[in-house]
């Protein structure tokens, strides 16, 4: 009777130990940031920043608690950012950038905002001919980014990210602008890079 006792209570305690693995569903911020660079770097047209060099994943040692309860380890994490709808919207977001943004955005005519959007910071940098366009032009390419924040948490099973993907693709512009652009702080000043 005691070794059937003590074969269910060796019993319960696997169980019990093999039952505290937590998985939690997180923000994966520095895939997020590399999933950004990347889409910027393709809209903008550049191969990338230099002098970045990946980082190298923690070093792992022995641990004691794998003796007797089960590591869950995730993968890396990964944002995609390679649906058709999502490489749609990066090819329109691309031709405009080339067409229009790149030089209002040298000639100071318009900036990056700290939504992660375009903003319109100074009509007098464009002739009064384009005004109009330059207006146009802005709400489309804001229409866009919208959306691709909006594609990007959803391709990725997590509608919940979108301001998250939009507070770092706001980031990621300002980083990946060029030198002379103006982005905006979040006090609203207006500074150039």
């Amino acid at each position: 009777m005691t070794t059937r006792l003590l074969n269910l209570s060796m019993i319960a305690l696997v169980l019990m130990l093999s039952a505290c693995v937590t998985i939690n569903v997180y923000f994966p911020e520095a895939a997020a940031e590399r999933a950004a660079d990347r889409f910027i770097q393709d809209v903008l047209g550049e191969n990338g920043r230099s002098g970045e060099q990946p980082s190298s994943p923690p070093a792992t040692g022995f641990r004691w608690s794998g003796l007797f309860i089960a590591s869950a380890h995730a993968q890396t994490p990964n944002i995609n950012i390679d649906t058709p709808q999502i490489q749609a919207i990066k090819q329109r977001m691309a031709e405009r950038h080339r067409e229009h943004l790149a030089a209002w955005l040298d000639a100071g005519a318009i900036g990056l905002d700290a939504q992660g959007m375009i903003a319109i910071r100074d009509r007098a940098a464009v002739s009064l001919a384009d005004r109009r366009n330059l207006e146009r032009v802005v709400a489309e390419e804001n229409a866009d980014r919208r959306a691709v924040y909006r594609e990007i948490a959803v391709a990725n099973g997590h509608p919940e990210w979108e301001s998250e993907i939009r507070d770092t693709f706001a980031r990621q512009w300002v980083a990946n602008a060029r030198s002379g652009w103006y982005y905006q702080g979040r006090d609203g000043s207006w500074n150039q890079k």
